[in-house]
């Protein structure tokens, strides 16, 4: 399969939710996808059974879409929650086997080019071209692309924006002497190592980089590096550029925080580095923009309610322009093997809805969920909930830094995700020389 760059979107016009009554957030646009058995005109599954297969940081989003979708429909979901690194090989395994145990899935939208050339998932081009109720004009541009389609087919639809951000503990910034975040990724180094160097002793530490070995953990970092940078993993032809001034630049950023962050990066993980956010233990953390919403839970015991900021990622080099990062982002998909294909597809089609994205993102407990929608993220609820998350979550509106996509995608950001950790363990050599290897690699295997 080829690969293409995912190039910048910006949408034609903004525009806001209308207000929702309680019934309206779970009423289905329609049940009207064709083809197959277990059709049903007039939305009433009643008896019917899905089994939707998510990672477990969706756990919340699935007891919600349970509840609701089951009050709608009378369908039952059944979710399976797995770690957020194996669901493309679990779904994979499950069709490719034969067991076929599972109707729907939730997977990284990267691997969306592997899934369908392991024949895992259904190219669902032509549903989504006729379905008027899936809207999709309304799905922000730069997500709605790279979480859908691969090689001209469109196998996905958008389930979770996952953008990442930078949060800032404000009282941390305010004892060292800091009056707002960093703007450029050098300003947050120094930013940083005045906060290690003043308040380690108290088991503070400037930031908390995620840098465990994993492309969702420590390639995330080096993406939103990247995108400050302003370089790209392809070029426009699909050519890879992963050794260029810009990405050398992002890796040595991220090689230079280390000193500074929370110990011991390379072992930092999700639940580490939120930890020692909640705990107050953190100047710094690239997150996705629903850690604002769980910032503010009390019941999920934060120690930072109200002493947060957000900002836009910082920039370096040359560019001057913040860019989003979708480091993460996860795709609605059917499995390829499924008899229950248009329970499915009608599950999705409401899943995906402006009315339950909304929805989603205010709910308590949090669900973990960021917009995908542009009608969701102007929403009125939205705004008056989270100003400063809508606010930080508008830059993918000016287009994002997505990774690529298509067969064998997965492998590349695992070839990248292996040389930054030894770069960062300090076996790598230099950035120029981890990422030419790197360079290498993917010419190879993308036939460059």
């Amino acid at each position: 399969m080829s690969f293409s760059r995912r190039r910048a979107h910006r949408p034609p016009a903004l525009f806001a939710a209308a207000g929702l009554t309680a019934s309206a957030i779970f009423v289905l646009a329609g049940c009207s996808a064709s083809g197959g058995g277990d059709s049903n005109a007039d939305g009433d599954f009643s008896g019917e059974e899905l089994t939707v297969l998510l990672i477990s940081s969706h756990e919340g989003a699935s007891e919600w879409l349970s509840t609701e979708f089951e009050k709608e429909t009378g369908a039952k979901i059944n979710p399976v929650i797995v770690p957020y690194d194996e669901i493309g090989s679990k779904l994979a395994l499950d069709q490719q086997s034969g067991a076929n145990t599972i109707d729907v899935a939730a997977p990284w939208y990267v691997s969306l080019g592997d899934l369908a050339a392991d024949g895992a998932i259904q190219d669902l081009s032509e549903w989504i071209d006729s379905e008027e109720a899936l809207d999709t004009e309304d799905f922000i541009p730069s997500i709605y692309e790279p979480y859908s389609e691969v090689d001209g087919k469109r196998y996905g639809v958008p389930f979770d924006g996952d953008t990442h951000v930078l949060f800032y503990n404000k009282e941390i910034l305010e004892r060292n002497g800091f009056t707002a975040p960093p703007a450029t990724w050098d300003e947050y180094l120094e930013q940083s190592k005045t906060i290690t160097e003043n308040e380690k002793g108290d088991g503070v530490y400037g930031a908390a980089i995620f840098g465990q070995k994993s492309p969702l953990i420590l390639g995330a970092s080096f993406a939103n590096r990247l995108a400050g940078f302003g370089g790209e993993f392809l070029d426009d032809n699909g050519q890879p550029v992963i050794n260029s001034a810009e990405a050398v630049a992002a890796a040595q950023s991220l090689v230079d925080i280390n000193d500074y962050a929370l110990p011991t990066p390379a072992e930092t993980d999700f639940g580490a580095g939120n930890s020692a956010w909640f705990a107050g233990k953190v100047g710094f953390i690239e997150n996705w923009t629903d850690l604002g919403v769980r910032s503010q839970d009390p019941e999920s015991g934060s120690e930072v309610i109200d002493k947060w900021g957000v900002s836009f990622l910082p920039t370096g080099g040359d560019n001057t322009e913040s860019r989003a990062s979708l480091v993460a982002g996860f795709s609605w998909v059917v499995a390829a093997n499924t008899e229950k294909t248009e329970l499915a597809k009608t599950f999705i089609e409401w899943a995906a809805s402006s009315e339950v994205n909304e929805a989603l993102l205010t709910a308590t407990p949090p669900t973990g969920i960021d917009p995908n929608r542009i009608s969701s993220l102007e929403s009125d609820s939205y705004g008056t909930e989270y100003p400063e998350l809508q606010g930080v979550n508008r830059a993918t509106l000016e287009g994002a830094l997505a990774w690529p996509t298509g067969e064998h995608a997965t492998e590349l950001a695992q070839i990248l995700t292996d040389e930054l950790a030894k770069l960062i363990a300090g076996e790598g050599g230099t950035a120029q020389e981890a990422l030419d290897r790197v360079q290498d690699e993917w010419e190879e295997i993308l036939g460059s």
